[in-house]
Protein backbone atom coordinates (compact mmCIF):
# COMPACT_ATOMS: atom_id res chain seq x y z
CA UNK A 1 0.00 0.00 0.00
CA UNK A 2 1.37 3.26 -0.79
CA UNK A 3 2.06 6.09 1.41
CA UNK A 4 -0.33 9.38 1.25
CA UNK A 5 1.17 12.53 0.41
CA UNK A 6 -0.60 15.16 1.40
CA UNK A 7 -0.97 18.37 -1.05
CA UNK A 8 -0.77 21.17 0.30
CA UNK A 9 -4.38 23.36 0.71
CA UNK A 10 -5.69 26.90 1.17
CA UNK A 11 -8.08 27.36 3.98
CA UNK A 12 -10.58 30.09 3.90
CA UNK A 13 -12.22 30.74 6.91
CA UNK A 14 -12.73 34.48 6.80
CA UNK A 15 -14.68 37.28 5.38
CA UNK A 16 -12.27 38.96 2.37
CA UNK A 17 -10.55 35.66 1.97
CA UNK A 18 -12.93 34.24 -0.97
CA UNK A 19 -10.92 36.15 -3.62
CA UNK A 20 -7.98 33.82 -4.85
CA UNK A 21 -10.75 30.98 -5.50
CA UNK A 22 -12.92 33.09 -7.35
CA UNK A 23 -10.24 34.34 -9.39
CA UNK A 24 -8.89 30.62 -10.01
CA UNK A 25 -12.25 29.30 -11.01
CA UNK A 26 -12.23 32.05 -13.42
CA UNK A 27 -9.30 31.15 -15.17
CA UNK A 28 -10.93 27.46 -15.63
CA UNK A 29 -13.82 25.15 -17.21
CA UNK A 30 -13.78 22.61 -14.71
CA UNK A 31 -13.22 21.88 -10.78
CA UNK A 32 -13.15 19.83 -8.14
CA UNK A 33 -15.96 19.68 -5.56
CA UNK A 34 -16.53 17.90 -2.39
CA UNK A 35 -18.51 18.46 0.56
CA UNK A 36 -18.97 17.75 4.43
CA UNK A 37 -21.83 18.07 6.05
CA UNK A 38 -22.76 17.31 10.15
CA UNK A 39 -26.13 15.12 9.46
CA UNK A 40 -24.33 12.27 12.33
CA UNK A 41 -24.37 15.06 14.34
CA UNK A 42 -27.57 17.87 14.75
CA UNK A 43 -30.91 17.68 13.56
CA UNK A 44 -30.94 19.81 10.63
CA UNK A 45 -27.66 18.73 8.43
CA UNK A 46 -25.71 21.48 7.56
CA UNK A 47 -23.09 22.01 5.03
CA UNK A 48 -19.69 22.31 6.93
CA UNK A 49 -16.99 22.71 4.43
CA UNK A 50 -16.30 22.99 0.42
CA UNK A 51 -13.30 21.37 -0.65
CA UNK A 52 -12.61 22.41 -4.41
CA UNK A 53 -9.63 21.49 -6.30
CA UNK A 54 -8.68 24.15 -9.10
CA UNK A 55 -5.80 23.69 -11.53
CA UNK A 56 -3.88 21.39 -9.36
CA UNK A 57 -4.48 24.02 -6.14
CA UNK A 58 -7.06 22.82 -3.11
CA UNK A 59 -9.23 25.43 -1.43
CA UNK A 60 -11.31 24.45 1.70
CA UNK A 61 -13.75 26.80 2.36
CA UNK A 62 -15.49 26.64 6.08
CA UNK A 63 -19.03 26.52 5.11
CA UNK A 64 -20.35 28.15 8.26
CA UNK A 65 -17.78 31.22 8.27
CA UNK A 66 -19.33 34.34 7.95
CA UNK A 67 -18.43 34.84 4.72
CA UNK A 68 -20.92 35.99 1.65
CA UNK A 69 -21.02 33.10 -0.57
CA UNK A 70 -23.07 34.56 -3.66
CA UNK A 71 -20.11 35.02 -5.39
CA UNK A 72 -19.23 31.62 -5.47
CA UNK A 73 -22.13 29.81 -6.35
CA UNK A 74 -22.56 32.77 -9.67
CA UNK A 75 -18.91 31.38 -10.70
CA UNK A 76 -19.43 27.67 -9.65
CA UNK A 77 -22.70 27.36 -11.97
CA UNK A 78 -20.88 28.16 -15.15
CA UNK A 79 -18.07 25.49 -14.41
CA UNK A 80 -17.75 21.30 -15.40
CA UNK A 81 -17.70 19.51 -12.15
CA UNK A 82 -15.85 15.98 -11.22
CA UNK A 83 -17.37 14.66 -7.88
CA UNK A 84 -17.88 11.54 -6.20
CA UNK A 85 -21.52 10.23 -5.02
CA UNK A 86 -22.84 13.57 -6.06
CA UNK A 87 -26.39 12.98 -5.26
CA UNK A 88 -26.06 13.85 -1.48
CA UNK A 89 -24.14 17.29 -2.31
CA UNK A 90 -26.05 18.19 -4.99
CA UNK A 91 -29.09 17.83 -2.71
CA UNK A 92 -27.20 19.45 0.04
CA UNK A 93 -26.24 22.78 -1.81
CA UNK A 94 -29.84 22.47 -3.44
CA UNK A 95 -31.56 23.34 -0.47
CA UNK A 96 -28.75 25.60 0.70
CA UNK A 97 -28.75 27.88 -2.23
CA UNK A 98 -30.91 26.33 -5.12
CA UNK A 99 -27.44 25.38 -6.53
CA UNK A 100 -27.45 24.12 -9.70
CA UNK A 101 -24.29 23.01 -11.43
CA UNK A 102 -23.53 23.67 -15.39
CA UNK A 103 -22.53 20.15 -15.77
CA UNK A 104 -20.55 17.13 -13.96
CA UNK A 105 -18.60 14.30 -14.27
CA UNK A 106 -19.66 11.81 -11.11
CA UNK A 107 -16.92 9.22 -10.66
CA UNK A 108 -18.80 6.85 -8.56
CA UNK A 109 -21.48 6.65 -11.26
CA UNK A 110 -18.83 5.95 -13.70
CA UNK A 111 -17.47 3.31 -11.27
CA UNK A 112 -21.25 2.15 -11.53
CA UNK A 113 -21.01 1.84 -15.13
CA UNK A 114 -18.11 -0.10 -15.26
CA UNK A 115 -19.73 -2.21 -12.50
CA UNK A 116 -16.91 -2.25 -10.45
CA UNK A 117 -17.97 -4.46 -7.16
CA UNK A 118 -16.80 -1.34 -4.64
CA UNK A 119 -18.08 2.23 -5.72
CA UNK A 120 -16.84 4.34 -2.99
CA UNK A 121 -14.06 6.63 -3.14
CA UNK A 122 -11.68 5.38 -0.78
CA UNK A 123 -12.13 1.72 -2.50
CA UNK A 124 -11.26 3.36 -5.87
CA UNK A 125 -8.50 5.38 -4.97
CA UNK A 126 -6.88 2.06 -2.76
CA UNK A 127 -7.79 -0.10 -6.39
CA UNK A 128 -6.34 2.25 -9.00
CA UNK A 129 -3.48 3.71 -6.72
CA UNK A 130 -2.95 1.83 -3.87
CA UNK A 131 -3.55 4.19 -1.41
CA UNK A 132 -5.27 3.40 2.09
CA UNK A 133 -7.05 6.98 3.51
CA UNK A 134 -7.82 7.36 7.15
CA UNK A 135 -12.04 6.63 7.21
CA UNK A 136 -11.74 8.77 10.44
CA UNK A 137 -13.24 11.43 8.72
CA UNK A 138 -16.22 9.79 7.30
CA UNK A 139 -17.59 9.97 11.44
CA UNK A 140 -16.21 12.95 12.46
CA UNK A 141 -18.20 16.26 14.09
CA UNK A 142 -17.44 18.40 10.93
CA UNK A 143 -19.38 21.68 12.56
CA UNK A 144 -16.99 21.60 15.70
CA UNK A 145 -14.59 24.22 15.61
CA UNK A 146 -11.39 24.98 14.98
CA UNK A 147 -11.46 21.99 12.32
CA UNK A 148 -8.19 19.47 13.09
CA UNK A 149 -5.48 19.62 10.83
CA UNK A 150 -6.06 16.09 10.47
CA UNK A 151 -9.59 16.68 9.47
CA UNK A 152 -8.74 19.05 6.84
CA UNK A 153 -6.26 16.94 5.39
CA UNK A 154 -8.62 14.20 5.17
CA UNK A 155 -10.59 16.73 3.04
CA UNK A 156 -8.04 17.59 0.92
CA UNK A 157 -7.30 14.21 -0.18
CA UNK A 158 -10.92 14.04 -1.11
CA UNK A 159 -10.63 16.23 -4.44
CA UNK A 160 -6.84 15.73 -4.84
CA UNK A 161 -7.09 12.34 -7.10
CA UNK A 162 -10.28 13.19 -8.58
CA UNK A 163 -9.03 13.85 -12.10
CA UNK A 164 -6.47 11.25 -12.24
CA UNK A 165 -9.39 8.99 -11.55
CA UNK A 166 -11.96 10.58 -13.97
CA UNK A 167 -9.06 10.21 -16.85
CA UNK A 168 -9.21 6.23 -15.82
CA UNK A 169 -13.03 5.89 -16.09
CA UNK A 170 -13.28 7.69 -18.67
CA UNK A 171 -10.44 5.62 -20.91
CA UNK A 172 -12.56 2.44 -19.51
CA UNK A 173 -15.61 3.42 -20.60
CA UNK A 174 -14.38 4.98 -23.97
CA UNK A 175 -13.60 1.39 -24.30
CA UNK A 176 -17.42 0.33 -23.32
CA UNK A 177 -18.25 3.00 -25.59
CA UNK A 178 -20.65 3.88 -22.60
CA UNK A 179 -19.45 7.50 -21.84
CA UNK A 180 -22.65 9.12 -23.60
CA UNK A 181 -24.48 6.25 -20.67
CA UNK A 182 -22.93 8.65 -17.95
CA UNK A 183 -23.58 11.90 -19.66
CA UNK A 184 -26.97 11.34 -19.41
CA UNK A 185 -27.22 9.40 -15.53
CA UNK A 186 -24.92 13.12 -14.90
CA UNK A 187 -27.72 14.72 -16.00
CA UNK A 188 -30.48 13.02 -14.56
CA UNK A 189 -28.53 13.50 -11.21
CA UNK A 190 -28.17 17.26 -11.66
CA UNK A 191 -32.29 17.24 -12.27
CA UNK A 192 -33.05 15.24 -9.36
CA UNK A 193 -30.42 17.00 -7.26
CA UNK A 194 -32.33 20.19 -7.50
CA UNK A 195 -35.40 18.60 -5.45
CA UNK A 196 -33.19 18.92 -2.50
CA UNK A 197 -34.37 16.29 0.54
CA UNK A 198 -37.39 15.22 0.96
CA UNK A 199 -39.61 17.52 3.07
CA UNK A 200 -41.26 16.46 6.12
CA UNK A 201 -44.16 14.50 5.37
CA UNK A 202 -47.18 13.76 7.88
CA UNK A 203 -46.80 10.00 7.40
CA UNK A 204 -42.84 9.89 8.16
CA UNK A 205 -44.01 8.00 11.28
CA UNK A 206 -44.82 4.89 9.11
CA UNK A 207 -41.75 3.19 9.18
CA UNK A 208 -40.25 -0.24 8.55
CA UNK A 209 -42.78 -3.13 9.42
CA UNK A 210 -45.20 -0.25 10.21
CA UNK A 211 -47.49 -2.37 7.60
CA UNK A 212 -48.09 -5.23 9.59
CA UNK A 213 -49.72 -2.98 12.58
CA UNK A 214 -53.09 -2.40 13.03
CA UNK A 215 -54.45 -1.99 16.31
CA UNK A 216 -53.04 0.26 19.09
CA UNK A 217 -49.47 -0.42 18.02
CA UNK A 218 -50.72 2.17 15.05
CA UNK A 219 -51.38 5.33 17.69
CA UNK A 220 -48.24 4.01 19.64
CA UNK A 221 -45.74 3.94 16.76
CA UNK A 222 -47.15 7.48 15.94
CA UNK A 223 -47.00 9.02 19.10
CA UNK A 224 -43.23 7.47 19.76
CA UNK A 225 -42.09 8.64 16.66
CA UNK A 226 -43.45 12.10 17.39
CA UNK A 227 -41.80 12.13 20.58
CA UNK A 228 -38.68 10.99 19.00
CA UNK A 229 -38.38 14.09 17.09
CA UNK A 230 -39.38 16.19 20.08
CA UNK A 231 -36.26 15.13 21.66
CA UNK A 232 -34.20 15.26 18.82
CA UNK A 233 -34.88 18.81 18.01
CA UNK A 234 -34.65 19.96 21.38
CA UNK A 235 -31.33 17.83 21.95
CA UNK A 236 -30.15 19.10 18.31
CA UNK A 237 -29.16 15.57 17.38
CA UNK A 238 -30.03 13.37 14.51
CA UNK A 239 -32.95 10.99 15.59
CA UNK A 240 -31.56 7.99 15.64
CA UNK A 241 -29.20 9.19 18.48
CA UNK A 242 -32.47 9.00 20.78
CA UNK A 243 -33.58 6.05 19.62
CA UNK A 244 -33.54 3.92 16.31
CA UNK A 245 -36.19 2.54 14.17
CA UNK A 246 -36.08 -0.77 15.62
CA UNK A 247 -36.81 0.30 19.33
CA UNK A 248 -39.44 1.99 18.14
CA UNK A 249 -40.70 -0.41 16.32
CA UNK A 250 -40.46 -3.04 18.92
CA UNK A 251 -42.19 -0.50 21.50
CA UNK A 252 -45.31 -0.55 18.76
CA UNK A 253 -45.35 -4.13 18.45
CA UNK A 254 -45.38 -4.53 22.21
CA UNK A 255 -48.18 -2.56 22.35
CA UNK A 256 -50.03 -4.54 19.68
CA UNK A 257 -49.48 -7.66 22.36
CA UNK A 258 -50.71 -6.16 25.35
CA UNK A 259 -47.68 -5.36 27.01
CA UNK A 260 -48.37 -2.69 29.54
CA UNK A 261 -46.80 0.64 29.78
CA UNK A 262 -44.23 -0.50 32.61
CA UNK A 263 -43.27 -3.46 30.85
CA UNK A 264 -42.35 -1.65 27.74
CA UNK A 265 -40.43 0.79 29.57
CA UNK A 266 -38.78 -1.99 31.48
CA UNK A 267 -37.13 -3.36 28.01
CA UNK A 268 -36.13 -0.04 27.19
CA UNK A 269 -32.66 1.21 27.31
CA UNK A 270 -32.12 4.85 26.45
CA UNK A 271 -28.40 5.31 27.47
CA UNK A 272 -27.55 7.91 29.77
CA UNK A 273 -30.60 10.14 29.21
CA UNK A 274 -33.29 7.12 30.42
CA UNK A 275 -34.57 8.88 33.54
CA UNK A 276 -35.23 12.23 31.56
CA UNK A 277 -36.77 10.91 28.44
CA UNK A 278 -38.20 7.74 30.02
CA UNK A 279 -40.49 10.21 31.95
CA UNK A 280 -42.01 11.41 28.27
CA UNK A 281 -42.12 8.03 26.38
CA UNK A 282 -44.08 6.73 29.46
CA UNK A 283 -46.59 9.70 28.79
CA UNK A 284 -46.20 9.21 24.27
CA UNK A 285 -47.16 5.57 25.44
CA UNK A 286 -49.87 6.31 26.90
CA UNK A 287 -51.41 8.83 24.41
CA UNK A 288 -50.37 6.07 21.40
CA UNK A 289 -52.08 3.16 23.27
CA UNK A 290 -55.47 5.48 24.05
CA UNK A 291 -55.67 6.43 20.75
CA UNK A 292 -57.70 5.47 17.96
CA UNK A 293 -56.12 4.21 14.91
CA UNK A 294 -58.79 5.95 12.69
CA UNK A 295 -57.78 8.98 13.50
CA UNK A 296 -54.34 8.92 12.66
CA UNK A 297 -53.35 10.75 9.10
CA UNK A 298 -53.91 8.45 6.03
CA UNK A 299 -51.60 7.25 3.34
CA UNK A 300 -51.98 9.05 0.26
CA UNK A 301 -53.81 7.58 -1.86
CA UNK A 302 -52.18 6.82 -5.24
CA UNK A 303 -54.24 7.15 -8.78
CA UNK A 304 -52.70 4.51 -10.14
CA UNK A 305 -54.98 0.90 -9.55
CA UNK A 306 -52.94 -1.97 -9.06
CA UNK A 307 -51.39 -3.70 -11.44
CA UNK A 308 -53.49 -6.24 -13.42
CA UNK A 309 -52.31 -9.62 -13.52
CA UNK A 310 -51.64 -9.33 -17.75
CA UNK A 311 -49.43 -6.49 -16.53
CA UNK A 312 -47.53 -8.43 -13.82
CA UNK A 313 -47.20 -10.56 -15.91
CA UNK A 314 -45.23 -8.53 -18.47
CA UNK A 315 -43.15 -7.22 -15.45
CA UNK A 316 -41.94 -10.57 -15.02
CA UNK A 317 -41.50 -10.86 -18.74
CA UNK A 318 -39.44 -7.64 -19.16
CA UNK A 319 -37.18 -8.11 -15.77
CA UNK A 320 -35.94 -11.68 -17.32
CA UNK A 321 -35.24 -9.71 -20.25
CA UNK A 322 -33.52 -7.22 -18.49
CA UNK A 323 -31.55 -9.75 -15.94
CA UNK A 324 -30.24 -11.48 -19.01
CA UNK A 325 -28.76 -8.11 -21.00
CA UNK A 326 -27.16 -6.98 -17.60
CA UNK A 327 -25.96 -10.18 -16.74
CA UNK A 328 -24.46 -10.54 -21.18
CA UNK A 329 -23.09 -7.00 -20.73
CA UNK A 330 -21.32 -7.22 -17.19
CA UNK A 331 -23.73 -4.78 -15.29
CA UNK A 332 -25.93 -4.26 -12.12
CA UNK A 333 -29.59 -5.28 -13.65
CA UNK A 334 -31.09 -1.92 -11.58
CA UNK A 335 -29.18 0.40 -13.47
CA UNK A 336 -30.99 -0.75 -16.31
CA UNK A 337 -34.60 -0.31 -15.02
CA UNK A 338 -35.14 -0.58 -10.92
CA UNK A 339 -38.11 -2.16 -9.68
CA UNK A 340 -40.74 1.20 -9.89
CA UNK A 341 -39.83 1.34 -13.13
CA UNK A 342 -40.46 -2.07 -14.59
CA UNK A 343 -44.00 -1.49 -12.79
CA UNK A 344 -44.22 1.72 -14.65
CA UNK A 345 -43.18 -0.02 -17.92
CA UNK A 346 -45.73 -2.81 -17.81
CA UNK A 347 -48.32 -0.17 -17.17
CA UNK A 348 -47.66 1.81 -19.98
CA UNK A 349 -44.80 -0.15 -22.44
CA UNK A 350 -45.72 3.01 -25.14
CA UNK A 351 -43.79 5.14 -22.37
CA UNK A 352 -40.70 3.50 -22.61
CA UNK A 353 -38.65 6.21 -23.73
CA UNK A 354 -40.75 8.81 -20.75
CA UNK A 355 -39.72 6.23 -18.01
CA UNK A 356 -35.58 5.23 -18.74
CA UNK A 357 -33.21 7.17 -19.85
CA UNK A 358 -32.30 6.46 -24.02
CA UNK A 359 -29.27 4.26 -23.29
CA UNK A 360 -31.75 2.14 -20.96
CA UNK A 361 -34.18 2.46 -23.02
CA UNK A 362 -32.27 1.14 -26.08
CA UNK A 363 -31.12 -1.68 -24.52
CA UNK A 364 -34.62 -2.79 -23.86
CA UNK A 365 -36.70 -1.70 -27.37
CA UNK A 366 -36.47 -4.96 -28.89
CA UNK A 367 -36.69 -7.44 -26.06
CA UNK A 368 -39.62 -9.99 -26.84
CA UNK A 369 -41.21 -8.96 -23.78
CA UNK A 370 -41.63 -5.23 -25.33
CA UNK A 371 -42.30 -6.41 -29.18
CA UNK A 372 -45.48 -8.51 -27.94
CA UNK A 373 -47.19 -5.45 -26.40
Amino acid sequence: MNEVSLPPYTLIDQPGQLAPLLAALERVEECALDTEADNMYHYRTRVCLLQFLVSGEIFLVDALAPINFEPLWTVLATKHILIHGSDFDLRLLADLCQFRPKSIFDTMLAAQLLNRPRIGLAALLEQHFGLALDKDGQKANWSKRPITRDLLDYAALDVWHLPALRDILTHELAQLDRLDWLDQQCRRQIESGLIGFPRDDENDWRIGRSERLRGCGLGVLHSVWHWREEWARELDVPPFKVCNNDMLLNIAYAAEDGDTVEGILGKVNLGKRHARLSVNLASALRQGIGRDPQTLPRRPRSDLAPLSPREIALQDCIKTDRDRIAAGIGLESTLIANRAQLAQIARAPDKLDEILLPWQANLLRNEPSLQTT
